[in-house]
């Protein structure tokens, strides 16, 4: 049997009170149940405690993000969870960064524990897709995984391997839920069956 961590990044604002990040977590929840998953949640705007959180990461063979992405970023309150989470983690999580003092070959950032399970991120975004991916445009055609490299970094840095990125576009001006949500769940069954 594999576990699942899903973490609900929204963090409520008064344009944005989190019923398509729920509905995503909801969804995926159904998903991963049916599979056969046992599944554990986190909701950071919530509360937390860092040491459950943590287990809650070394239980977990996947983690799956569900963040509205609010000024082409996540929300305060989930980037203070990873910051909080991923510093409680030293020893558990991640051993140290990686390098030493007597072996040159090992590098910064190779000191994660979590090898051998998985991340994916889920996305919302006002923006519509092509904001992302056409190069005459805001975000000069580098797409989701770009404006997100950091957090990337920050998942590798602690052994996790990359699953492919989910997005909602335009969620604001010129939904498409019903879609999306379709989506979404092929997304999630070429997960579950990876």
């Amino acid at each position: 049997m594999k576990n699942i961590l899903l973490i609900n990044g929204h963090q409520p604002a008064k344009i944005a009170p989190g019923l398509l990040s729920k509905s995503l977590i909801a969804i995926a929840e159904k998903e991963f149940l049916k599979a056969g998953f046992t599944v554990a949640h986190s909701y950071p705007f919530g509360g937390y405690k860092v040491d459950d959180e943590v287990n809650k990461f070394l239980l977990a063979d996947i983690i799956l993000y569900q963040i509205p992405v609010y000024w082409m970023q996540y929300p305060w309150t989930f980037k203070k969870y990873i910051d909080e989470v991923f510093s409680g983690g030293k020893g558990k999580l991640f051993k140290d960064d990686g390098r030493s003092r007597k072996d040159g070959s090992k590098k910064y950032g190779s000191g994660g524990k979590m090898q051998a399970k998985k991340y994916m991120l889920s996305l919302t975004w006002n923006a519509p897709n092509e904001a992302l991916e056409d190069p005459k445009q805001l975000f000069e055609g580098k797409g989701n995984d770009a404006v997100f490299f950091g957090f990337h970094k920050a998942q590798s840095f602690l052994g996790l391997e990359k699953l492919p990125t989910f997005s909602c576009h335009d969620v604001m001006k010129k939904p498409n839920i019903e879609n999306d949500f379709l989506r979404f769940r092929k997304h999630l069954n070429i997960i579950i069956s990876g």
